[in-house]
């Protein structure tokens, strides 16, 4: 079952590779330390604010359906080396262990987050259960550019 544990769960098995191995998984556009930088500035974002967002109408017609979409399937599909818009630069030089240990916090933090949430820049208003649907498969996703790893 996907959800805020399981991710957890597969986030602690990955902070425990060794550096090299954790560093070399990603082979898509974005190395490893940037995907779980920009994964953890989402998962921050929602507590915080998005920098940027997508037109009203945007959210509430085709971001809307999309993420409607990705909860029906399980999966989310998008574009894995696009930014969030007006987030900082992923810096590619960040050590990846530090760069997990910040998503994994990023998530605890999320779990225990009992403020307002913000809305997402291009979904809208989102529920905390919606949320934590959108952070894992979001994830989850950026796990395709990733190779196996046990």
């Amino acid at each position: 079952m996907l959800n805020l544990n399981s991710l957890q769960a597969k986030l602690n098995v990955m902070l425990a590779l060794p550096s090299e191995q954790l560093a070399s998984l990603s082979t898509g556009d974005w190395n490893s330390d940037q995907v779980f930088s920009h994964c953890a500035q989402s998962v921050e974002f929602s507590m915080s604010g998005f920098p940027q967002h997508k037109s009203a109408v945007f959210k509430h017609s085709v971001g809307a359906l999309a993420f409607a979409a990705f909860a029906t399937k399980g999966a989310m599909t998008h574009s894995l080396s696009e930014a969030i818009p007006a987030a900082p630069a992923l810096d590619p030089n960040v050590d990846v262990k530090q760069a997990l240990t910040r998503l994994l916090n990023s998530v605890t933090d999320f779990e225990q987050y009992q403020g307002p949430l913000a809305p997402h820049f291009a979904y809208g208003e989102l529920n905390k259960a919606d949320y934590e649907l959108a952070h894992v498969l979001h994830f989850y996703n950026h796990l395709d550019t990733f190779n196996a790893f046990s």
